[in-house]
């Protein structure tokens, strides 16, 4: 059954899915060939939705009064919606990873670090990856080919041929 991995549906996706979020979170995974291979395109298609909705962003003014009756202006950024729905549709694809905490970091510095992230993989996606390959797009004038992958050979105890894949 070529393209199926020899699974069910369900497991077959939540393969996908696992796959998928550990690429976009550590930007390189050993696997098969074959899971490598029906990896590619899907990652490829989540990184291309982040591509053209990552700069969708609304700033809003939000005026406020203190305590002593002064007016505050402050301005707020919030997903515009093409970039809602964008966060939606990846997120629904892929697993919620959470951020973990350096091996010398102090928990202090830690929590000042994730204190407004809720959802550290679309945070690394859309703020990281998605501008990065946006730049990448104009520079050489083509979308998509953001994932290479090595061949490592054969694995032993079942010869399941092994594989690299990288976020470019």
């Amino acid at each position: 059954m070529p393209g199926k991995l020899g699974r069910t549906t369900e497991q077959r996706m939540a393969i996908l899915r696992n796959q998928a979020s550990q690429l976009i979170w550590y930007g390189k995974i050993e696997t098969t060939a074959a899971r490598a291979k029906e990896l590619r395109s899907y990652v490829e298609k989540l990184i291309t939705k982040a591509v053209n909705t990552y700069d969708d962003v609304v700033e809003t003014e939000i005026v406020s009064k203190d305590k002593k009756g002064k007016e505050i202006t402050t301005k707020t950024y919030k997903d515009g919606p093409k970039k809602l729905a964008a966060r939606r549709a990846v997120m629904a694809k892929t697993y919620d990873l959470q951020e973990i905490k350096a091996f010398d970091e102090k928990k202090k510095d830690f929590k000042a670090r994730t204190k407004d992230v809720q959802h550290p993989l679309m945070d690394k996606l859309f703020n990281e990856l998605a501008p990065k390959y946006a730049q990448r797009k104009e520079e050489l004038g083509q979308g998509g080919g953001y994932t290479r992958i090595y061949y490592l050979g054969q694995r032993r105890g079942d010869a399941a041929e092994k594989a690299i894949i990288e976020l470019v």
